[in-house]
């Protein structure tokens, strides 16, 4: 497993093809629960671990792993089920909003080749407390993808607030009585980013999905709906359930009719491989979840450069 992110070109050959591979894994009982490999450094036999004071109660210890040390979060005791801390045999390292942290599994199983289409929302019926972002079919098996970005809220107590110093520099007439369309499977980042384009005085309208955003957009422009006119831009997610972010952005560039809007790409998948996705896709900019000041900054910047594309 140590070699699981060798071939960065296989992978992302995969973009704009509506593919993830899903590591899966166990942690309490038989089902199954699946992470992208995007996400993944390594796997690793649980190592030692050593006790932090005043640690969230989910993180178990930290570890050193290649020179860094990085917080272990017991990934069953975040979700609500018993704690693996006494019986986890494998941590997951993973790279999310820019850190890195590992999480305490039961057991790793295997690597499979899926379609996003074949990945749906949760159902309604589950409540709005649950840790679920998406379910997957494999192999005729429903498996759980959990929302690790309501996980690493709770346990880094992640902030939306704008800084003072950032929200003097923002230019309010950039986006007179514009709006943003967020698009994001989680409700948690959907809440982050909407409090944070709130801050700027931009107001959002929210999708679950590309496929649910790529349907809205094309319903506008079939009926020439004055909302399109003034969209300010879409700032999508990559992983989601039916159509991810990087195959909405390559239907938009592809319709006449939608390819000029401004598209940022705002996801939790960092690493080497952003820069050459972006450009592959066409997307007008990447940023990492979650630094409200960043976010604010880049959307700032998108504002700013389609103003002066109208005034050339």
């Amino acid at each position: 497993m140590s070699g699981l992110l060798d071939d960065v070109d296989l992978r992302t050959k995969m973009v704009g093809q509506n593919r993830l591979e899903l590591l899966l894994f166990f942690l309490n009982g038989g089902q199954r629960y699946g992470i992208n490999v995007f996400k993944v450094n390594e796997v690793l036999q649980r190592p030692s671990l050593t006790q932090m004071p005043r640690s969230h109660s989910h993180v178990v210890g930290v570890a050193t792993m290649r020179g860094k040390t990085i917080p272990i979060i017991d990934l069953a005791s975040a979700i609500g089920q018993p704690s693996l801390a006494n019986d986890a045999g494998h941590v997951i390292v993973t790279e999310y909003n820019l850190s890195m942290q590992g999480f305490l599994v039961r057991a790793v199983d295997h690597i499979v080749n899926v379609n996003w289409g074949q990945v749906v929302a949760p159902p309604d019926a589950i409540g709005a407390n649950n840790y679920l972002t998406a379910i997957a079919q494999v192999e005729k098996e429903m498996i759980e993808m959990i929302d690790v970005e309501k996980v690493l809220s709770e346990v880094d107590g992640i902030s939306a607030e704008v800084s003072d110093e950032v929200q003097h520099t923002l230019d309010g007439s950039l986006y007179k009585d514009k709006f943003v369309l967020v698009v994001d499977d989680s409700s948690v980042a959907r809440g982050q980013v909407e409090r944070a384009l709130g801050q700027m005085g931009l107001a959002a309208e929210m999708c679950k999905n590309g496929r649910q955003a790529y349907d809205l957009l094309n319903k506008w422009a079939r009926e020439q709906d004055p909302r399109l006119a003034r969209l300010a831009m879409v700032v999508s997610d990559i992983e989601m359930p039916e159509m991810d972010g990087y195959t909405l952005t390559t239907q938009l560039r592809a319709n006449e009719q939608l390819k000029h809007l401004n598209i940022v790409l705002h996801t939790s998948l960092s690493g080497v491989f952003n820069n050459q996705l972006i450009t592959k896709v066409g997307a007008d900019a990447f940023v990492a979840k979650f630094n409200a000041d960043e976010f604010v900054k880049t959307i700032s910047e998108q504002l700013q450069r389609s103003q002066l594309r109208k005034t050339a």
